[in-house]
């Protein structure tokens, strides 16, 4: 049965928003020096949870995220550490498989990076978010001496949050919105429909999910280390903003950029909106005007293309191919009768909804985007949307391209091209764009767990 969330003194904050007041922040990727000066550390660090978001309007936010290797190094048993997801011990580099489905090839590959390759991943992520001129501050308050003895860190600010991201797109606006009160119970007809209210269980342990099960946490005899807490994934993301509208704009120019976004640069969704009521839209008409649509109507991409970016990243779909049309429709569908099996069939969105908490960085040539997204599900949720839906070349009944922005361009299978992109005209005939340069390119990553509070005392405490 669906599970109001209430435990709010003991989930960190990030959950319940990313902040936009709070318009600077950095990023410290942290190494272990010392584990008892480690601990020493984490037991006096406190961070922002969501109970001080709901008692008071904060100047500023901490949040603090431990990786499987950081685990081991403050000293956790390998017995325990086990019983976290498979993904998240393995690490998001140590895996050549991983890499190949994750797209992090060529130019991408994990050996390439900055930082997080395999045996040099970062221990702890610590986020940091100020109200303008605040950060400063911030940073030189968590930066003691105590702190340097116990961690080498790598800090990896980020740019003042704007709205928009590196390639001048309004971004920001699509997010799922999470049932922390437990309004709906999933599974039933509604579902059938593409919904945006999501259970609490898909991005918080301890709680149901979309398939009415709660996902298993890692849990010791005298402690659940897994509950309020949920796995980050996060990606350094390198934006040739340049060479990106340079194609554009020797081929098509903004339309063309539009297509393969799936916006307008101003964040209209090119799909209509408004057609139907949708579950977590509204009430306000802003989230109308920018969420309120599916494709449905569209199943030819000729206002969104199929492939385009924001299409692949959420395919809007219910649990039904043309929605709820009734029992006895619903009925035959499930016999394989008198639905069409439209070639752009794909899963259930509701499976595979995401969290994201990132932010720019940088300006001029080096520029991008530190990609943070939360999840329950490492594998059901980031992996699935990254392996299957961007970096795919078969998708939504196409083949040969992968997501126009985020693409390796490399062969996958060996010798299939990736590197095209099919932009529908309303008169004429489909324009196919062959060559597609790269131009987004992974720096670093790694995968992280964002404990609660009691987690964060247990490991202070080893």
């Amino acid at each position: 049965m669906p599970q109001a969330v209430a435990e709010l003194d003991d989930i960190q904050g990030l959950l319940k928003t990313g902040y936009g007041p709070l318009t600077e922040a950095s990023n410290l990727v942290l190494w272990v020096r010392d584990p008892g000066l480690a601990r020493a550390w984490l037991a006096t660090f406190r961070p922002t949870t969501m109970g001080d978001l709901a008692r008071t309007r904060v100047a500023i936010a901490r949040h603090l995220a431990v990786s499987a290797p950081g685990l081991s190094a403050l000293g956790l048993p390998d017995t325990v550490l086990e019983r976290f997801s498979p993904e998240f011990v393995g690490g998001m580099a140590a895996d050549p498989a991983r890499s190949r489905r994750l797209g992090d090839v060529g130019a991408n590959a994990p050996a390439r990076w900055a930082w997080g390759q395999a045996g040099l991943e970062p221990h702890l992520l610590l986020m940091l978010f100020a109200l303008p001129g605040g950060l400063p501050a911030l940073l030189a308050e968590t930066r003691t001496p105590a702190f340097e003895a116990a961690f080498e860190a790598l800090e990896l600010p980020t740019a003042p949050l704007d709205g928009r991201e590196p390639f001048g797109f309004v971004d920001g606006l699509s997010q799922p919105v999470v049932d922390w009160d437990a309004e709906r119970r999933p599974d039933t007809s509604e579902d059938l429909d593409y919904g945006n209210l999501i259970s609490a269980g898909e991005f918080l342990l301890g709680y149901p999910n979309e398939y009415g099960l709660v996902t298993r946490s890692p849990a010791t005899e005298d402690a659940d280390l897994g509950r309020n807490g949920t796995y980050l994934v996060f990606r350094q993301l390198h934006q040739d903003v340049e060479g990106f509208w340079n194609f554009v704009n020797a081929n098509g120019g903004l339309p063309l950029a539009e297509a393969m976004v799936g916006r307008k640069l101003d964040g209209e969704p090119l799909a209509r909106t408004g057609e139907r009521p949708i579950r977590g839209v509204g009430p306000k008409q802003s989230d109308i005007d920018f969420n309120g649509y599916d494709f449905e109507s569209d199943v030819d991409g000729l206002r969104c293309p199929i492939t385009g970016h924001v299409r692949r990243a959420n395919p809007r779909t219910g649990d039904q191919p043309g929605g709820n049309l009734g029992i006895i429709r619903k009925l035959a569908g499930m016999l394989g009768l008198g639905i069409e099996r439209r070639p752009d069939t794909i899963a259930s969105s509701r499976y595979h909804r995401l969290l994201r908490r990132g932010r720019k960085y940088g300006a001029g040539a080096d520029t991008g985007l530190h990609f943070i997204c939360l999840g329950a599900s490492i594998a059901r949720q980031f992996e699935f949307v990254q392996g299957a839906w961007l970096d795919s070349a078969k998708f939504g009944g196409l083949s040969g391209e992968q997501d126009p922005l985020l693409g390796s361009r490399q062969p996958h299978p060996a010798g299939h091209a990736t590197d095209a992109f099919r932009w529908p005209q309303r008169a004429g005939p489909c324009r196919t764009l062959e060559g597609l340069p790269q131009f987004v390119t992974v720096r670093g990553g790694a995968y992280f767990f964002l404990p609660g509070v009691k987690a964060l005392r247990y490991l202070a405490a080893l």
